[in-house]
Formats: C-alpha cells, structure tokens, sequence
C-alpha cells in the first residue's frame, strides 16, 4: 500500500514537499517513482529513484525543480518541488517498481503498486 500527501495549492515560484509512505511490501527492494496527470492529459512521468537511493531519473521539465529522495528506514520517498509553475499542476501519484538496477524505469507499466494520488495545484 501507497499513501501519497502533502498536495495542495501553491503560487507559481512556490514550493511543497510529497510524501509516499509505503507499507506491505519491502519497501528497499524497490525503486519508486512519482508520475502525473493534469486534466484532460495523460499520466506522465515525474522522477524516480532507486532501491538504494543511488540512482535517479527526471522527466526534462523538472530538472532542476524537483527533487526526488527515500528513507528507506521510513519506507518514506519524497518529492522537493521547487520553483513551481502552474504547468505543474496535476494530480501526483507514487508508484513503486520491484526492480534492483541503480538505474530506476520510467515507464508506468513498470510499477506495480500505486498511491491513491494528492492534488497540487499552483496557481500563476
């Protein structure tokens, strides 16, 4: 299980911080992803990470912004949202993918648990 928080509604240049504690599952042998999706778009990838915390990945617009980091002690993965626009805006979902390599998938049909999703809204 997934649960994702920390949404909600920011000015443009603003910041914010999500949260996905995980349960269930062992959380350190998988790397975990956050993805996207604004209205009347399709879901996107955001950022991932690796079992180990080694490896990263980023979708080209938030290079840069966003930042992505687990716990592994808090079965916790974050995203730092810095510098946000109002294209930003989407709602956020965490995912998690059994996978071992140091460099984490980006695609969605990879992951095999999702979070129920938080808003965040950036207003301009």
């Amino acid at each position: 299980q997934l649960q994702a928080s920390g949404g909600g509604l920011v000015q443009a240049g603003g910041s914010l911080r999500l949260s996905c504690a995980a349960s269930g599952f062992t959380f350190s042998s998988y790397a975990m992803g956050w993805f996207r999706q604004a209205p009347g778009k399709e879901r996107e990838f955001v950022a991932a990470v690796s079992w180990s915390g080694g490896g990263t990945r980023y979708e080209d617009s938030v290079k840069g912004r966003f930042t992505i980091s687990r716990d592994n002690a808090k079965k916790t993965v974050y995203l730092q949202m810095n510098s946000l626009k109002p294209e930003d805006t989407a709602v956020y979902y965490c995912a998690a993918d059994y996978c071992l390599n140091q460099i984490p998938n980006r695609s969605e049909y990879d992951y095999d648990y999702w979070g129920q999703g938080t808003l965040v809204t950036v207003s301009s």
